[in-house]
């Protein structure tokens, strides 16, 4: 699948569905829609994504510190967030370095 920008949309996976599975494109776009909201909404309760083959959605807790700006040189505190990482699987970054 060759994108134009370099960039996969909701769009690019929706035609792809269409193309491989045979589905019409509202019921395609429908599907990646309710895919994406599903992973959305396990994120937003706290609950870690692990797709298999592909990698690992994973929530941690930062918590406060002091920080500094870089201009100034004033500490200021930065306050505690949950950030979002992913982690790729082995499997993908096999096929990165292969360039497949």
């Amino acid at each position: 699948m060759a994108l134009e920008n370099g960039t996969l949309t909701r769009a690019d996976l929706s035609e792809q569905v269409h193309r491989e599975i045979g589905l019409s494109r509202a019921e395609s776009a429908s599907i990646v829609e309710q895919v994406l909201e599903h992973l959305c909404a396990a994120l937003a309760t706290g609950e870690n994504v692990k797709i298999s083959g592909f990698g690992s959605f994973v929530l941690r807790e930062k918590g406060e510190r002091v920080g500094r700006n870089p201009k100034t040189g004033v500490e200021v505190p930065i306050a505690p967030r949950r950030v979002l990482t992913f982690r790729a699987s082995q499997m993908l970054r096999d096929r990165i370095v292969a360039g497949e």
